[in-house]
């Protein structure tokens, strides 16, 4: 039995491991070391497909537990972190009655991310760009909000508003049929790359952000797909 077809796979495994170790930090609060084991698990994702296609092994097994291990660490950990985080806000007293439901409208973000997925997989206009917002895209986002953001949102009055909002509008984004565009260089030229450098020519100077540049990068990344989708 050769070992290489199964490398792949364990990469994915790896993904997943680190998806359920983000889960747990953020139901512990530890928000910061979620978010780095989300971060952990994109850089697994990316290269259990790059191992598939450079040893040739990709299977229809290693395709569903892609999926599922997506759906962990980009679907469930950081909607969790939103969950953990909910939980902290002040809310309004016409409010206080669903204190303990509300923080569970998070895992919505779990859910859309399970069905974007689904939708990857069956949908054959996907193989060069994307429909819809990726979900390492939405759970950096996320993971980037609750870390670095998460005390400036708890100090506004209308913190709890601004957060359901957004799991509605990242929800959409999620599974909305707004082409965005791929960041993978076939070639190096300008002209059939420039979307991909204007991209990245703003997004660069925004990692001096800190924890909170994942934020900034990922709204310019879905101004930029929706303004090229409008443009053409």
């Amino acid at each position: 039995m050769s070992v290489k077809k199964h490398i792949p796979n364990a990469i994915t495994c790896c993904n997943l491991f680190s998806g359920c170790i983000a889960c747990t930090l953020a139901f512990e609060g530890s928000f910061v070391w979620a978010m780095a084991f989300i971060v952990l698990g994109a850089v697994f994702d990316f290269f259990d497909g790059m191992a598939a296609r450079l040893l040739k092994v990709s299977s229809p097994m290693g395709v569903e537990m892609d999926s599922l291990a997506d759906d962990v660490t980009f679907g469930f950990a950081p909607a969790a972190m939103v969950f953990s985080f909910i939980r902290q806000l002040p809310l309004p007293y016409f409010l206080v009655p669903v204190a303990d439901i509300l923080p569970y409208t998070a895992f919505f973000i779990a859910v859309f991310s399970a069905v974007r997925l689904a939708k990857f997989n069956i949908d054959k206009r996907q193989t060069t760009s994307f429909i819809g917002l990726p979900t390492p895209a939405n759970a950096l986002f996320w993971a980037s909000f609750v870390a670095g953001a998460g005390d400036w949102i708890l100090s506004l009055n209308a913190g709890w508003f601004l957060v359901l909002g957004m799991i509605a509008m990242s929800s959409y984004l999620l599974v909305c049929e707004v082409p965005m565009f791929s960041l993978k260089f076939k070639r190096l030229a300008w002209r059939a790359n420039k979307r991909r450098y204007i991209f990245l020519i703003v997004a660069l100077p925004m990692l001096a952000l800190g924890l909170v540049s994942a934020v900034a990068i990922i709204a310019w990344y879905v101004i930029l797909s929706v303004y090229l989708s409008f443009k053409k």
